[in-house]
């Protein structure tokens, strides 16, 4: 039962990912240094330093900034896509990592990140159409769901 639950938390945090592609592995570089993922002496331990949590949660705060200006390219585009896809399977692996799960954690992650991305352009686009066109509030909220989420997740991942 447990490596279905690392798989279905590796999926969601590629779902994040697909939403947000920096907001993955900033969550669990958070969730490893506040020791909710296991990542102790093994090859992703790495990812709980405070540098890697400092530097990927700057990366972050300039993803959710970039991300409300009308200029950022649609999460569909090729670099965009390619992007969400690498920061699910990596967040997916450090997972997995925890529980040596890392290699179907990470096409976990991947799978995670393809529904992300085409879920959240498509919810994004319907709400916007619906909210009159008006885009900011709506991304805001897919910064609140992402962020928000992703904490859920690495906090999960202490439950197992």
């Amino acid at each position: 039962m447990t490596h279905a639950l690392v798989l279905l938390l590796a999926l969601l945090i590629g779902v994040i990912a697909g939403l947000r592609a920096l907001t993955a592995p900033a969550v669990v570089a958070w969730g490893a240094f506040l020791g909710w993922i296991d990542v102790t002496d093994k090859w992703s331990a790495w990812v709980g330093s405070w540098i890697t949590v400092a530097v990927l949660t700057v990366l972050l705060f300039v993803e959710l900034v970039t991300d409300q200006l009308p200029k950022t390219p649609s999460r569909k585009t090729p670099a965009q896509f390619l992007t969400r896809l690498l920061t699910g399977a990596f967040a997916g692996a450090v997972i997995g990592s925890a529980f040596f799960h890392t290699f179907s954690s990470l096409g976990a992650g991947i799978i995670g990140a393809v529904l992300g991305t085409l879920g959240g352009y498509e919810a994004r686009s319907r709400l916007v159409a619906a909210n009159g066109g008006r885009d900011l509030p709506v991304a805001i909220g897919e910064d609140v769901i992402a962020v928000g989420g992703g904490f859920l997740v690495a906090y999960l991942v202490s439950l197992l």
